[in-house]
């Protein structure tokens, strides 16, 4: 999608599949909301089509689409009561009224929220807030639902919260699910599979642990997991006994490794290097070590323990467990 010499959205080609919960993941302005839209009607690309059930739908006005949109900020009409919000659209289709009592409360009571019906959205939690929404979209029956940051807004127990309420409104719904977020985390314990964008541009498409275990390049490999992977210039390791030998080329040169912070031990052996304590998160259970190689930081995930008090620490690395990637970025190999 081209505006002002600038390109939201470059040679996407996706198949979303029945039934499949399909995740957008990506930084801001990637381009995920702008190829939601353009799904939706709401932008009309420049070039390519786009189909539903295997029609092509360019051209065709957003109400024909047969979509339904879930977006952050739930667009709830304050002046309505519950039940008006979610019969709303029916009745502007003019749906018998008895067909649209039918229904509405059929929803309201798969999603838990019957008793809400004569409610104002001021009365709302976010999390009924966000059911409420769900459950307008869902009454329509459509052949696609589009979802845009829903749980942005939600604190973070809530988000918790409604991820197992989506996973079990996807498990009551035939139609696709189109979800876009920058929540890496969201994406992975939602996707069914996941498309990861970057600059307009999808880098990779697959499940969530295709992608975390198998990432085609540094930018993949650096967005997901939590923390996500540490990735430094080979060269800031030269010196570490044996890192040569395990490398791609048998030198260290111009490459980058890459290794997640819980496959990094602790202590000397094979592969291992001093790195400059900066800070450390206690989590309970385990704490997370702010480290710098060279000009590099790192994350350590280590059993619990107060490292704050240590300046250096020794760390070893696991040869099968390391990423080797070239100076462009692309995997070259796993281990």
């Amino acid at each position: 999608m081209k505006g002002q010499e600038t390109v939201a959205v470059r040679d996407v080609n996706l198949e979303v599949k029945d039934g499949e919960l399909f995740v957008l993941l990506g930084p801001s302005g990637c381009g995920k909301t702008t190829l939601l839209r353009i799904i939706a009607g709401l932008v009309e690309p420049d070039e390519g089509e786009v189909l539903i059930d295997g029609k092509v739908v360019n051209g065709v006005y957003p109400s024909e689409r047969n979509v339904a949109m879930v977006f952050q900020n739930y667009a709830l009409y304050p002046h309505m009561s519950v039940y008006d919000n979610i019969a709303l659209n029916m009745k502007v289709r003019r749906i018998p009224r008895g067909e649209v009592d039918r229904r509405v409360r059929e929803v309201a009571e798969t999603l838990r929220i019957a008793d809400l019906l004569n409610h104002r959205p001021k009365e709302l939690s976010g999390g009924q807030a966000q059911r409420v929404a769900l459950a307008r979209a869902m009454v329509r029956n459509p052949r696609v639902y589009l979802m845009d940051e829903p749980l942005s807004n939600l604190d973070a127990k809530l988000r918790v919260e409604m991820r197992a309420e989506l996973k079990r409104f996807h498990s009551m719904v035939d139609a696709p699910i189109i979800y876009v977020t920058h929540d890496q985390v969201e994406a992975m314990t939602l996707g069914d599979r996941i498309a990861v964008m970057d600059k307009g541009v999808i880098q990779q498409v697959g499940s969530p642990m295709e992608l975390y275990e198998h990432p085609r390049n540094t930018f993949v490999a650096g967005f997901l997991g939590s923390p996500p992977m540490n990735i430094l210039p080979a060269g800031e390791l030269v010196g570490v006994n044996g890192l040569e030998g395990v490398s791609p080329s048998g030198s260290l040169g111009d490459l980058k490794v890459g290794f997640r912070p819980g496959d990094v031990g602790l202590g000397d052996g094979p592969l291992s290097f001093d790195v400059e304590v900066e800070y450390t998160e206690l989590l309970g259970d385990e704490v997370l070590i702010h480290a710098r190689r060279g000009s590099t930081k790192l994350v350590i995930r280590a059993a619990s323990h107060d490292y704050s008090g240590q300046a250096s620490l020794r760390v070893r690395l696991d040869p099968s467990k390391l990423y080797w990637f070239s100076p462009e970025g692309e995997t070259i190999r796993r281990g």
